[in-house]
């Protein structure tokens, strides 16, 4: 065999070699390539947890109280105003009990005027119903209309209290007690996130409280006054159901937000947060974000 012949046969050869190789070579690469975007994809559907400026803070399933998001949950915190959701749970229970209901009337008693902080404003010995005393105290957040609903329902104020401290026993609200019924700053006067939620989360079950939470605002055609919701999720966050806000000086910002989508309703709180509204917003854009990627796979 001649050299010149030699050398096209090695051409050939080494040819053949690099085009086998290809054919092994290039579907490996296409299937590491699809591969590669598939993980990407999946990594692009995923929605990052929220980062939030709460002392404490949790996001729940109000259907099974599952727990989609939190930080520092279990941290000791002051709920200020969120205080109302357990004074109006513990109301109404009250009610049931006794065969009362929101259109009963009642008279205002001396200790509930001139509460400090935020009020509506009553005066002694003003007779108006009990849903009114419920509207400002869930919507204008009235500190003497808690006062009132608590001694009106509760016989004493001492008696109401024990009532919504047994309420948060029975919710297995282990880092919680209250000692008073309108939220103003007490030491002794604690929740945590966590059990802020259950408390809402049982609060939200009954549809009397769900009506008054959810509410824009309302009008008295007895006394004439109006209140406007000072919780702006309901006005703000798209299919908001509620609940509560809450301010005072030490115990800093709080809010109980709550949001339904489809049949899925979620529940955020968060004590101790100077971005209140915001940080709710993120949660449950998170957590609805969250069941809608899992209902997709």
């Amino acid at each position: 065999m001649s050299k010149k012949l030699k050398v096209v046969l090695a051409v050939c050869l080494c040819i053949g070699i690099i085009g086998g190789l290809a054919e092994y070579i290039g579907p490996t690469l296409r299937v590491n390539e699809e591969e590669t975007g598939t993980e990407e994809k999946a990594v692009s559907a995923e929605v990052r947890a929220p980062v939030v400026s709460a002392g404490g803070a949790i996001l729940i399933d109000a259907k099974d109280g599952r727990v989609i998001y939190e930080k520092d949950a279990d941290k000791k915190l002051y709920p200020a105003s969120t205080t109302k959701i357990m004074t109006a749970l513990v109301a109404l229970e009250i009610l049931d009990e006794i065969g009362a209901d929101l259109d009963s009337e009642v008279v205002v008693p001396a200790e509930a005027v001139g509460a400090e902080g935020s009020s509506v404003y009553l005066k002694v010995g003003e007779r108006l119903t009990l849903r009114e005393l419920f509207y400002g105290m869930m919507l204008q957040s009235g500190n003497d209309a808690a006062l009132a609903v608590a001694i009106c329902s509760g016989g004493t104020l001492e008696n109401f209290v024990e009532r919504m401290n047994e309420k948060a026993e029975e919710l297995g609200c282990t880092s919680t007690h209250f000692t008073n019924p309108n939220g103003l700053f007490d030491e002794e006067h604690y929740t945590t996130a966590r059990d802020l939620a259950q408390i809402g989360r049982e609060a939200m079950k009954r549809e009397d409280f769900r009506e008054i939470a959810g509410a824009q605002s309302w009008r008295s055609e007895e006394s004439g006054r109006t209140f406007q919701n000072k919780n702006k999720t309901i006005s703000q966050y798209d299919g908001a159901t509620g609940i509560k806000i809450g301010y005072t000086k030490s115990s800093g910002r709080t809010l109980a937000a709550s949001a339904k989508k489809g049949d899925k309703e979620l529940i955020a709180v968060v004590l101790n947060d100077s971005n209140w509204f915001n940080d709710a917003y993120a949660m449950l854009d998170y957590g609805f974000s969250q069941e809608a990627y899992k209902s997709e796979n």
